[in-house]
């Protein structure tokens, strides 16, 4: 498939340099780069940012929560501060 990526010119500057050094294509150093970065990135988690621990618990919501709305539920949050 072809695509049009726009790149930092270092980058690709870089990329040409090491593609000439190696004796490999431009395509080939792009190709495995991709690889790279999509088979570690399974699981991993995003820079400064922290997982979401849900918690589920019998019982009824908040008294007037309505969970079917987002706006209703930051309005609820808002007025119960």
């Amino acid at each position: 498939m072809k695509t049009t990526v726009e790149l930092p010119d270092e980058l690709l500057i870089a990329a040409k340099k090491r593609a000439a050094e190696t004796g490999t294509t431009l395509k080939e150093i792009f190709e495995r780069g991709l690889r790279r970065e999509l088979s570690s990135s399974h699981g991993r988690k995003r820079p400064g940012r922290s997982a979401i621990r849900f918690l589920t618990v019998r019982g009824r919501g908040p008294e007037g929560l309505d969970l079917t709305s987002r706006a209703a539920m930051w309005d609820w949050i808002q007025r119960n501060r």
